[in-house]
């Protein structure tokens, strides 16, 4: 009997390992596919005859195809099973990263649209599947998937050009090697198929509408208002240092600087939150340190810039990851987690696609970072205020529409 428990135990333990495992390579693909092209784009661009307001598309139609799946995936998953739902996400992005290296235009926007809408799957069903699978462990679980998420986005964003320059394969075969990392994600993700759990296919819960949840509005907001301030800086960063004087080099080395700066961050924070109660404290010091970080640039410009730079990334790294731990940390269950997580992406994600837009254009109208600087400054004070309402201790309340079904 004993030794029956300890096999049992055993292949639990083996089970769980898997599914981690699985967990984080899906989140190493969640911005492969997008941060490797922003560098790819003026080749992309002069190879293709794109103009440059179509070529700007190529980075903002993701986050568009995010706001519109991010709604759609809590449904889908609990229709076929958040483990399947994911697994066809994983099937979806390399059709889409594989039709985007094709030689049309069209090819080019269509794959990029797919491969958009599948990684909004995997935004919004990885918080409820660690909600789900791993209630006591949501910090440590959300610190480890931002990072591997943020990390393989650095790594794309920094190799793309020496790999399609140096090793003289083009930017249609750099786009496409990507996929290689999603195929073995899904080998990876297979045993989750065949999980008897997952197999127990229904279990009876309610449908939800979060949508007139006040504390829903406050983390939705949160999630979107850093969403935008998150997106601003990884469009405009290099530009506003050039403004003030520095040469381009240095300037796109800030970005990667910013990106990395971010990856502790993205560790810490999600673990620290899970350990209290309220948030409050946590929340004034990220948005404290992203504050500081733009006020910084704005008063001193490029001097000490390094320093301005690592302070944006800690501080927007840190309300990245603390805005995904607050979805699972905010609500009971796991219907309510991923109901959630698509309001807040979907909402967050449509602010990021509309912010460098509008800031780049208040750019131009103004000749000067100076405005868009301020108004930036004023959003991390907005982000206090909805901070503090995310991160009491409540959870969401819903209205129930009647009898469901949601599968692991």
């Amino acid at each position: 009997m004993i030794k029956k428990t300890g096999v049992i135990k055993k292949r639990y333990r083996t089970k769980n390992i898997l599914l981690v495992v699985g967990i984080l390579f899906i989140a190493a693909n969640l911005r492969m596919s997008l941060s490797s092209v922003g560098p790819l784009v003026g080749m992309i661009r002069d190879d293709t005859g794109i103009s440059n307001g179509a070529a700007g598309l190529l980075t903002t139609l993701p986050l568009l195809s995010f706001a519109i799946f991010s709604i759609l995936a809590s449904n889908i998953a609990r229709r076929y099973g958040i483990k399947s739902t994911l697994m066809a996400s994983l099937v979806a992005l390399v059709i889409g990263i594989f039709l985007r290296s094709v030689y049309t235009a069209f090819a080019l926007f269509a794959g990029t649209f797919i491969l958009g809408s599948a990684i909004a799957m995997g935004n919004v069903l990885l918080p409820a599947l660690i909600k789900r699978r791993f209630p006591h462990r949501i910090g440590i679980m959300t610190g480890l998937y931002t990072t591997f998420m943020n990390l393989f986005g650095a790594l794309a964003s920094g190799l793309s050009v020496p790999i399609a320059q140096q090793l003289g394969v083009g930017w249609r075969r750099t786009l496409a090697s990507t996929a290689l990392l999603v195929i073995i994600t899904i080998i990876l993700w297979l045993p989750q198929m065949f999980d008897r759990r997952s197999s127990k296919r229904y279990e009876v819960t309610q449908k939800v509408n979060i949508w007139g949840s006040p504390l829903a509005w406050f983390v939705t907001l949160f999630l979107g208002l850093q969403s935008m301030l998150y997106f601003v800086m990884l469009s405009w960063l290099p530009e506003i240092f050039i403004h003030y004087g520095m040469n381009s080099s240095k300037a796109g080395f800030m970005l990667s600087l910013m990106l990395l700066s971010s990856i502790p961050a993205n560790f810490i924070v999600p673990i620290i939150a899970d350990r209290i109660k309220k948030q409050h404290i946590l929340i004034i010091t990220v948005v404290s340190i992203t504050l500081l970080g733009l006020v910084g640039i704005f008063l001193s410009g490029q001097f000490l810039a390094p320093l301005w730079t690592i302070l944006l990334g800690l501080g927007i790294g840190g309300c990245l990851s603390l805005s995904l731990a607050l979805i699972a940390l905010r609500t009971l269950d796991t219907q309510h987690t991923s109901q959630l997580s698509g309001m807040a992406q979907s909402v967050g994600y449509l602010l990021a696609a509309i912010g460098p837009v509008l800031f780049g254009a208040l750019r131009d109208a103004t000749h000067t970072w100076t405005m868009p600087l301020i108004i930036m400054m004023v959003t991390c004070i907005v982000l206090f205020i909805v901070g503090i309402g995310a991160g009491k201790d409540a959870y969401v309340q819903s209205k129930k529409l009647g009898e469901s079904q949601i599968t692991s």
